[in-house]
């Protein structure tokens, strides 16, 4: 056999990987901190022994584990077995429920793994759309589940030949609503027990700690890629060694969201303004330039 030339041994690698990258760069950083930590540790930096912490005991937290395995287990499986891997159902409770197991950090480090691949993998919806489901959710508290209930709604909507349609999305809210929840409450209940234990542990410590890291930098992710869908009406695709760059066209900028862009910015960085009065200025100064337009156009 032919050895595979590297540029598309490298293409193939990324096309795997493409459905799982944010999961990758966050275990990534997470298996570089733990092996990091591996190494002896200086005798002046060691503190004196504490003693084994003890297991915090609770009650039932066993039993109820085991049921939400049993119930993840069992609707992962009916699902595949009664509608196949190409039914949306399908890919919803695959999707969800490897984002809830692989992802680490509050909803705007998942978002961005929700946003790739509810747009550009699954294409249940497109940019602005899922720019709206964004803006919607930040009405209210909890925008993690909101935006993971509109991504399920549009897809059941959009990708089941049930009818009637809303039924569909209905379906496919609530599901995305129980296979993100499944897995969270199970890593919950199976390691209730151990957290104080965990934590006196150097190499997962050092793990969670450089988790954190890379969380910042997959919230950076999510903040570019939503600016350039909202700031510009068009992008290119450049593609090279099986990596793809998304290059917005300047023809297609929106120069009223910028302006209102860096007025929300020196709001915030500058006049330290809290969210409510920013959110508040925000939309009269959006409510504003849209009458203007509409009288002048």
């Amino acid at each position: 056999m032919e050895p595979i030339p590297f540029r598309e041994a490298l293409a193939v690698w990324w096309r795997i990987g493409l459905l799982s990258n944010v999961p990758l760069v966050v275990l990534g950083a997470g298996a570089v901190g733990f092996l990091g930590a591996l190494r002896p540790e200086p005798e002046k930096s060691r503190s004196q022994p504490q003693g084994e912490p003890d297991l915090i005991r609770r009650p039932g937290t066993k039993r109820a584990a085991l049921l939400c395995l049993l119930l993840w287990g069992l609707t992962l499986g009916l699902l595949q077995a009664l509608l196949g891997e190409q039914s949306v159902f399908t890919q919803i409770s695959a999707f969800f429920s490897k984002m809830a197991v692989v992802t680490f950090g509050e909803a705007y480090a998942l978002l961005a793994y929700v946003a790739q691949q509810g747009v550009e993998h699954y294409r249940w919806l497109q940019p602005g759309e899922m720019l709206d489901g964004l803006g919607l959710a930040e009405t209210t508290p909890g925008p993690l589940i909101l935006v993971t209930q509109f991504v399920g709604f549009l897809a059941g909507y959009r990708g089941s030949p049930l009818q009637p349609a809303l039924l569909a999305a209905t379906l496919g809210a609530l599901l995305t609503t129980w296979v993100t929840f499944l897995p969270c409450f199970l890593w919950i209940f199976a390691g209730a027990p151990y957290v104080e234990k965990l934590r006196s542990h150097r190499p997962l410590s050092a793990a969670l700690a450089a988790i954190t890291a890379a969380v910042v930098g997959v919230i950076a992710n999510l903040a570019l890629w939503f600016a350039l869908n909202a700031l510009f009406a068009q992008h290119s695709r450049v593609s090279a060694y099986g990596l793809e760059l998304l290059v917005p066209d300047p023809g297609s900028l929106n120069l009223a969201l910028l302006v209102l862009s860096a007025v929300a910015f020196l709001l915030v960085f500058v006049l330290k303004m809290r969210i409510l009065p920013l959110l508040g200025t925000c939309t009269l100064l959006s409510m504003g330039w849209t009458l203007l337009r509409d009288l002048i156009y």
